[in-house]
C-alpha cells in the first residue's frame, strides 16, 4: 500500500491490487470543505464516492420527517432520555458552529451525495448507525462519565464563543487535532474509543470493502489518521475487529448490574439498622427524613425546570421511592408526565436545533422542556440521595 500525503485533510492511498482512495479529511461546518470535496470528484471522476453519513442521519437530513407519530414518552419509557439529550446537546453545537461560519453541518458530505446522484456515481454509506454508537458509549461509560460527556455537550451549546473560519481550518490540522483527541482521552477514554477510534475501524473498512477501483472517501478529519492506520492493517491481514463486532451492543457485566442496586440496599439496611437500634418510632422519623430530603431535593429541580405544577409534586412524592428502585428513575417519570401534562407539537420538533441553541428555547420548546425536566429531576433525587445518606448514618 502506498500513501501520498498531500496535506493533512487530503490523501492519496494506491492498494496492491491497483485500487485507489483519495481521502479528504473535513471540518463539517467548513466552507473550503465543501469546495475541496466538489472540487476533487471534479478531478478525478470516481466510480464511488464513500461518505461519513449512514442511512438514518441521511435520510434526516434529505427527507422531511413525519413528526405526527413520534412519542416523547416511548423515549423515556426505552431508557432512551440521556441518550437523546446528548444527542440533542451535540446536534446543537454543530448547528452553532455552523451559523458562525454560515455552512450547515454536514454540508460537504450532502455535497457529495448529491453529486453523486447526478453523475450516477455509485454511493457507499460507510459510517456506523449514529444510535449504535451512542448505545455502545453510553454502555461503556460509567455514570461519572455520563454525567461529564452530558455537561460538556450541554455547556458546549450553551456557550457564546465565537470561532473563526480561520480558527475552523486550523482544527483540521493534524498535530491540533491529536492534541484534542489526546485530552478527550484523558477525561473520557471510554468516549473517545466508542466515538473516533472504534469508527475509525468501522470507516477504513467499509471503505476498504467498498465496490470500485477509484474511490472517492470523505470523511471527518479527526478519522484521518486512524483510517489510514486501519487501512495498512487491512491491507495485511493484521488484527482489526470486525464491522459486525463493533455493531453489537455491550450488555451489562455482573458489576455493572449489581451497582445499579448498591445504593438502595445501602439505604433500605441504614433504615433497617435504625429501627433494631432505637425502635419503630425512631426507625420512622429516620425513614421520614429520608424522604423529606429526597423529596426537596427533588422538589427544587423540578421547580427550577419549570415543569408543570401537578409534575412537580408528582415528582417529589414518588423520587424517595423510585430512588430505591435500581430499574426506575423519577427522570422517566418526570418527562413522561411532562409530556403528557404539555403534549409537544409538531411546530417543536421542527425548531428542535434552533431552540436548542439558547437557554430559553429548552424551557419554551416543549420537547427540550421535557428533556430538561426529565436531566433536573433526576439530578435533584440523586443529590437528595448523596445528602441523606450523612443524615440517615447520625440518626443511628
Amino acid at each position: 500500500m502506498q500513501i501520498e500525503k498531500i496535506s493533512d485533510t487530503y490523501h492519496h492511498i494506491t492498494f496492491a491490487d491497483g485500487s485507489e482512495v483519495f481521502l479528504i479529511g473535513t471540518a463539517h461546518v467548513s466552507q473550503h470543505s465543501v469546495e475541496e470535496v466538489a472540487e476533487t470528484i471534479d478531478r478525478e471522476n470516481p466510480d464511488r464516492i464513500c461518505v461519513e453519513l449512514d442511512a438514518s442521519r441521511l435520510s434526516n437530513k434529505t427527507k422531511k420527517q413525519n413528526w405526527e407519530n413520534t412519542d416523547i414518552r416511548k423515549i423515556f419509557r426505552e431508557g432512551k432520555g440521556f441518550l437523546l439529550l446528548a444527542n440533542t446537546a451535540l446536534a446543537s453545537f454543530q448547528r452553532k458552529l455552523g451559523a458562525q461560519t454560515g455552512t450547515a453541518p454536514g454540508e460537504e458530505l450532502l455535497g457529495a451525495v448529491k453529486l453523486a446522484e447526478e453523475r450516477n456515481i455509485p454511493i457507499s454509506l460507510c459510517d456506523r448507525e449514529i444510535q449504535t454508537t451512542f448505545k455502545r458509549a453510553w454502555a461503556k461509560s460509567s455514570l461519572w462519565n455520563k454525567c461529564k460527556l452530558l455537561g460538556t455537550l450541554i455547556s458546549a451549546a450553551f456557550s457564546n464563543e465565537e470561532i473563526s473560519k480561520e480558527e475552523l481550518e486550523e482544527l483540521k490540522n493534524q498535530e491540533t487535532l491529536e492534541g484534542m483527541l489526546n485530552e478527550v482521552a484523558k477525561e473520557l477514554p471510554s468516549i473517545k474509543e466508542v466515538l473516533i477510534d472504534e469508527r475509525d475501524i468501522y470507516l477504513a473498512t467499509k471503505i476498504y470493502n467498498a465496490p470500485g477501483k477509484k474511490k472517492v472517501a470523505v470523511i471527518g478529519a479527526g478519522h484521518t489518521k486512524g483510517v489510514l492506520s486501519a487501512f495498512e492493517k487491512l491491507e495485511n491481514n493484521g488484527n482489526i475487529k470486525s464491522t459486525e463486532e463493533l455493531d453489537t451492543i455491550p450488555k451489562n457485566k455482573g458489576i455493572g448490574k449489581a451497582a445499579g442496586y448498591i445504593i438502595p440496599t445501602l439505604i433500605i439496611l441504614l433504615l433497617i439498622i435504625g429501627i433494631a437500634m432505637n425502635g419503630w418510632d425512631q426507625g420512622l422519623r429516620t425513614f421520614l427524613y429520608w424522604v423529606l430530603v429526597n423529596a426537596c431535593g427533588t422538589f427544587i429541580t423540578t421547580l427550577i425546570a419549570a415543569a408543570h405544577p401537578l409534575n412537580i409534586i408528582c415528582c417529589a412524592v414518588t423520587a424517595p421511592f423510585f430512588a430505591l428502585n435500581p430499574v426506575l428513575g423519577v427522570g422517566m417519570l418526570g418527562g413522561i408526565l411532562e409530556a403528557t401534562f404539555r403534549k409537544p407539537k409538531v411546530r417543536d420538533f421542527e425548531m428542535l436545533n434552533d431552540d436548542a441553541m439558547k437557554l430559553s428555547g429548552w424551557y419554551h420548546n416543549r420537547i427540550l422542556h421535557c428533556l430538561l425536566v426529565f436531566f433536573l429531576s433526576s439530578i435533584g433525587s440523586m443529590l437528595g440521595t448523596f445528602v441523606a445518606f450523612p443524615i440517615l448514618i447520625s440518626r443511628i
